[in-house]
């Protein structure tokens, strides 16, 4: 990695920005880090609330690099930003520098028409941001509590249906994936931390993998939930999945749900820094196989599918899917401080699937659960979010 870095982003989209600058900023500007000191190419609106969020930092004003005279100069917005991230960065002496994958092209153009070397390491932008900052973890833990409130929303409401010739029935109609998902958005949010609109409710009859699921939902089949809050004020996510079925639990269920949560406890077990998701998701393979189920490894049968047709998890923080991987391509080492999604789960074409979702922050010698939510396939009338594995 090249020692300076330059990010040209906005904080609500960009993550690597986020993580520099902790604060909600809809518009665009400059963040370099020169010689291991930060800077910040910033507007008048801005510039406070810059200046003490980051004391640290060097703030140029828009004015500083000749705003007013571009302005006047009657040239179009995008040329007057290039210029004057142009002249920012001059007056840095930055000639070389890393920049994420999605650095603007049209910025990158501009800055290597004047001779500054960009080279694009993702890898190494990501890195910065693994371990998580005192703030950043607080906000995943208060957006994982928003989702336990949620999942207990949605296993209270499935506790409460009734059995009918094979349907779920709530108030005399069917039981919709829709009406759950209502309910556990309405918890997610009034535990400060609102979950997007594709947040998951299916069973078999669904489909499979993130189709957030629609209509009925069927008695003595698995119906997954998975959801995913984000906490407004950091911007941090959460991540977790349980399995639920009404009225009688089939053998093939059971055996499923055996084999995952014996998969889900090895890996939590085996967690540390310097282990790759690679070494896990080989892991969780290796039980699968061995049981007669086809993953990811192998490759698909006939059903396309069918079995672990996916990865064993993600890294979770200022986005719900980021750093480090951990499925086959997940190589890179776990440090002190990554937070993990850890999903192992089984499809069936006939009867679906489970599939058991927990946050991990690892540590310096294992790792911390931060889930706290039991794991019964049967759903509990009297759910609540504060029992579970991490309680």
């Amino acid at each position: 990695m090249v020692g300076d870095v330059l990010l040209y982003a906005d904080t609500e989209r960009s993550a690597a920005l986020r993580h520099e600058i902790p604060l909600a900023i809809g518009d665009p500007f400059l963040f370099a880090e020169v010689g291991g000191r930060a800077a910040v190419l910033t507007s008048v609106l801005e510039r406070d609330r810059l200046a003490a969020t980051r004391p640290d930092a060097e703030i140029i004003g828009v004015e500083d690099v000749g705003f007013h005279e571009l302005l006047r100069s009657g040239r179009p917005r995008h040329e007057i930003m290039a210029e004057m991230v142009s002249r920012a960065v001059s007056r840095l002496g930055v000639r070389e520098a890393t920049v994420p994958d999605d650095f603007p092209v049209a910025m990158a153009d501009r800055l290597r028409s004047d001779g500054v070397v960009l080279v694009v390491d993702p890898i190494a932008v990501e890195a910065r941001r693994r371990v998580k900052s005192p703030s950043e973890l607080e906000g995943i833990l208060l957006a994982q509590r928003a989702a336990e409130a949620g999942m207990a929303a949605a296993e209270r409401l499935l506790a409460s249906a009734d059995v009918r010739d094979g349907e779920l029935m709530a108030d005399g109609a069917p039981l919709t994936a829709e009406q759950v998902r209502d309910a556990l958005r309405a918890a997610c949010a009034q535990a400060g931390a609102p979950a997007p609109p594709d947040v998951i409710v299916a069973s078999v009859r669904q489909g499979f993998g993130h189709e957030p699921g629609s209509g009925p939902l069927p008695a003595g089949l698995p119906i997954q939930v998975d959801l995913w809050p984000r906490e407004e004020r950091t911007g941090c996510w959460a991540d977790m999945t349980r399995t639920f079925v009404v009225g009688d639990v089939g053998e093939a269920v059971l055996g499923q749900e055996q084999l995952v949560r014996a998969a889900l406890e090895e890996v939590r077990a085996r967690v540390r820094p310097g282990v790759t998701g690679r070494e896990l998701h080989g892991l969780v393979c290796d039980r699968f196989e061995a049981a007669g189920y086809r993953t990811q490894r192998t490759g698909p049968g006939e059903d396309p599918v069918e079995g672990f047709q996916f990865s064993l998890g993600h890294g979770v923080g200022l986005e719900v899917h980021e750093a480090p991987g951990l499925g086959m391509l997940g190589t890179e080492p776990f440090v002190a401080g990554d937070v993990l999604a850890v999903e192992p789960g089984l499809w069936d074409r006939t009867i679906g699937g489970v599939r058991y979702e927990d946050l991990l922050l690892v540590t310096a010698d294992g790792c911390e659960t931060l889930t706290r939510y039991p794991y019964d396939l049967r759903p509990r009338p009297g759910a609540t979010p504060d029992a579970g594995p991490g309680a």
